[in-house]
């Protein structure tokens, strides 16, 4: 739910005007945002308390080096949920109720309705627009044909410092089952 449809449900459920709903829930969110904004705490009885919280600098500890970091003082925006509200999103049954129609929106629950209705001739479907095909891929051009690094590696010269003969731990390797010829 938006702002928008917030509105709407607050003036359907108590019969105001959408434009004074919106003029009121302008007003409360001002009010709240300077009043915490000072850094005192404004709390709504029964649904959430809110308020400015003030961390103090503190040393900390960088994990990687290990070296103390002066962390600088901040301020931290703190809402906590009060008992009234967490029960009543947590149990249905404590939430109020709202009015019929309010909620969802007669527009969203149209588009549902229509959608979860099963046809009345069993086989016939309803009519439903379709979105325009979209135009087909175009197949991106393809890059030379690179060898694999491994060709590379076998066919670049040897370096001065790579041994010309086979070490112990390669002869070993070939002995293995399976390993012949290589």
């Amino acid at each position: 739910m938006n702002r928008r449809e917030l509105v709407g449900a607050v003036a359907a459920h108590t019969g105001m005007d959408s434009r004074d709903v919106e003029k009121a829930l302008r007003g409360i969110t001002e009010v709240i945002e300077a009043v915490a904004a000072r850094g005192e705490q404004v709390t709504i009885t029964g649904f959430a308390k809110f308020a400015r919280v003030d961390r103090p600098a503190r040393m900390a500890r960088n994990p990687g080096t290990g070296e103390p970091v002066m962390v600088k003082a901040s301020k931290r925006v703190k809402i906590t949920p009060l008992k009234g509200f967490k029960d009543a999103v947590v149990s249905p049954v404590a939430a109020p109720r709202l009015a019929r129609g309010v909620w969802p929106p007669p527009a969203k629950r149209a588009a549902r309705s229509i959608s979860a209705k099963a046809p009345a001739g069993g086989a016939a479907r309803p009519i439903v627009a379709k979105a325009p095909a979209k135009a087909p891929a175009k197949a991106p051009a393809k890059a030379p044909a690179k060898a694999p690094a491994k060709r590379a590696a076998a066919e670049a010269p040897p370096t001065p410092e790579a041994p010309e003969k086979p070490t112990r731990a390669s002869r070993y390797i070939s002995r293995l089952p399976g390993r012949r010829g290589r």
